[in-house]
């Protein structure tokens, strides 16, 4: 005769599931946060080749941003707009003229992309076109 579980079996398997999902979740998480930063900062160094084509063709950089787009320049960080996880846009480095240095930044989960991530850690990662990477968050560790 076949003997279904107890309600303590049932309660204890559950608990187990528990305890294992509360310790795995955390490092998941930052997981996927680590994974969606490193597609801002292969955006942003996308975004900076096409720059450095345009200014070898024009002599200068172009600033672009959601609200002034720029053909050949998404403002957004993955496939399309609704699935990616920073916007883009670029200004003069300041200080400078657009023509001898620009600045790229990628701001994550703003309205215009996934307003669900964050990243608190690294906050917007930015580069610009000397070479100076730098992030707004805590973290000294968003550019290894």
């Amino acid at each position: 005769m076949s003997r279904g579980f107890t309600l303590v079996e049932m309660l204890l398997v559950l608990l187990i599931l528990a305890i294992l999902s509360s310790i795995a979740w955390p490092g998941y998480a930052g997981y996927l946060t680590k994974t969606r930063r490193m597609e801002g900062k292969v955006a942003l160094i996308g975004a900076m080749q096409r720059q450095e084509q345009h200014h070898a063709l024009h002599h200068t950089y172009v600033a672009f941003s959601q609200a002034e787009p720029v053909a050949g320049l998404p403002w957004w960080s993955g496939n399309s707009a609704a699935t990616s996880f920073y916007e883009l846009d670029a200004e003069a480095c300041p200080g400078s003229e657009l023509r001898d240095c620009v600045r790229l930044r990628a701001r994550p989960g703003t309205a215009n992309v996934d307003a669900r991530f964050t990243d608190p850690e690294c906050g917007i990662l930015s580069l610009d076109s000397r070479g100076a990477q730098g992030a707004s968050g805590t973290s000294s560790r968003c550019w290894p």
